[in-house]
Order: structure tokens, then sequence, then C-alpha cells
């Protein structure tokens, strides 16, 4: 998917909602495996039917695939293969982190974009360049590169200031990446909860697209984001994932999540609008 396909369907569907797939097998409502032997697919199947059109991206976390083996790994191609069977015009984020020497990223670059076809993957980029470029030579493919994260651990390295300079170690990171792609092929991950900080990275990278976890039920502000994020193509997708796939546990989870999905379309309908990019 283009950068122009992408803030089209923003647009469109007045959000720029990613619903995270990290779907946690001790969390499936327990009526789904009394129905089905395929309880962690249904679940799936049901949360994507009911937020499609409330969201631009889904974003599954290969954790929680990985974790229970082969199946796991079945569930999420067939997770993908349903997305882009029915509802084609969805970004597909595998949240996947991965990133090593230029012969295993090719690798890893040719599972998720040639046989997966997924649009983006997250990648670490501490093993630098020729552990990133692999990905960039896939036409209308994404890297989603860990710039700024969430996690309370951001602090042991990501903020560690250059002597010299002073710059911080994912400004040399967010400096150095624009030497390898550009912002149609490569996006960053930005911590809702470090929201106060896109000013120092839109300062970095005006026009690229972030990619933000945290919002929901990490405690990140959706308008904190928008207030410092946005750009002149929205430039933002915001991942919410518990707080919308775990808003119910029993037999009306998909509504459930269908719900909170529509409360965060709603207020970015009116941020979206209110910024004059609809």
């Amino acid at each position: 998917m283009t950068k122009f396909e992408l803030f089209e369907n923003i647009r469109r569907k007045k959000s720029f909602l990613c619903v995270g797939l990290d779907t946690d097998v001790t969390k499936i409502p327990e009526h789904l495996f009394e129905l089905s032997d395929d309880a962690i697919f249904e679940f799936n199947k049901a949360i994507i039917d009911a937020t499609a059109d409330l969201c631009v991206a889904y974003k599954p976390n290969l954790a929680f695939y990985e974790s229970i083996g082969i199946e796991g790994w079945d569930i999420l191609e067939r997770t993908v293969e349903y997305i882009r069977a029915n509802y084609p015009d969805q970004f597909i984020i595998a949240d996947a982190k991965r990133g090593d020497i230029g012969n295993t990223s090719a690798m890893y670059a040719t599972t998720f974009f040639s046989n997966m076809d997924v649009d983006s993957l997250t990648i670490a980029p501490y093993m630098g360049e020729d552990s990133v470029t692999p990905f960039l030579t896939y036409p209308d493919k994404w890297v989603t590169l860990l710039a700024l994260t969430s996690n309370k651990g951001a602090f042991d390295f990501q903020f560690i200031k250059d002597a010299e300079t002073g710059e911080r170690l994912f400004e040399k990171v967010l400096k150095k990446s624009l030497e390898w792609g550009t912002d149609e092929n490569m996006m960053y991950v930005v911590g809702a909860t470090k929201a106060e900080m896109l000013t120092d990275i839109r300062a970095i990278v005006p026009s690229h697209f972030l990619l933000v976890p945290g919002v929901g039920a990490q405690g990140g502000s959706l308008q904190e984001v928008a207030k410092y994020g946005l750009n002149d193509t929205c430039g933002l997708l915001v991942n919410s994932s518990r707080q919308i796939i775990y808003a119910s546990s029993d037999e009306h989870f998909a509504t459930a999540a269908r719900e909170e999905a529509k409360k965060v379309q709603e207020e970015m309908a009116e941020i979206l609008a209110n910024r004059d990019l609809l």
C-alpha cells in the first residue's frame, strides 16, 4: 500500500485507528472454546468483522501466535489471509520486531512480505543499516522502525545523550535512518506515553507516518498525540489493542469491541475535521 492510498483510507473512514490483534489464549471468551476447535481464529475473525469499517490498520503481535507453536503461526497466516480476502483496504503491520545481519533480514523480508503479504513489519534498528535495508527493497512495503517506545525500559537506552552533541539515542536513530528510506516506505514507532516528545520527533521526521501504541489501556492520550503528531497527511496510526479486543469476555465481546472502536473513531473524526484533513 502506498502512502497516498493509506491517507485516502484515513480520509474515507475518518479514522487513523490501528487495532492490535494481541490475541491471548487466556483472555479469549470461554464460550468460543465450547463452540469451536479453532477458537483463536474465530475470535480474530469476529473482532475484524466488528471493527473493519472503523479502522485503517491491523497489527497482529507475533509473540501471541508464536507462543503456541505451529498452530499459532497457522492462525496468524489465516488471519492475514482473512483480512486480505475480506477487507483489502486494511494496512497490515506484523509486530515482529525483527532485525539481524543482512542475509538473515533478507529471509525475514521474504517471510513477511513475499509469503505472508503484510504491508509492514516492525524492525529494531540496533544492528544498523544492513539489518534494515533488505526490508526496503519491496515496492509498496514498509519498515516500521522502533524509535521511541512506550515501555518504562525506554529510559534505559533511548534517552542516552551524546556527550558532544547532546543528541539522544532515539534522535540519532531517526536522523541516521533518513539515509536508508523515505516517507514512502518507512514509518516509526513512537509510544503514546511519550507524546510530549512528538514535537522533537516531528522536527526530524515531519512527513513520515508514526505508529503510536500506548493509547487506551497503557494510558496514552489520543488528544495529546494528535496535538503534537499530526501532519498534513495525518501521519499517524494510533494503535489500541486491549481496550478494544478485550472490552468484554462474554458472548457479546465483538459488539463491545465495536463500541470501543467506534468511540475512538468518532474522536479521530473530530480531530481530523478540526485540522481540515477530511
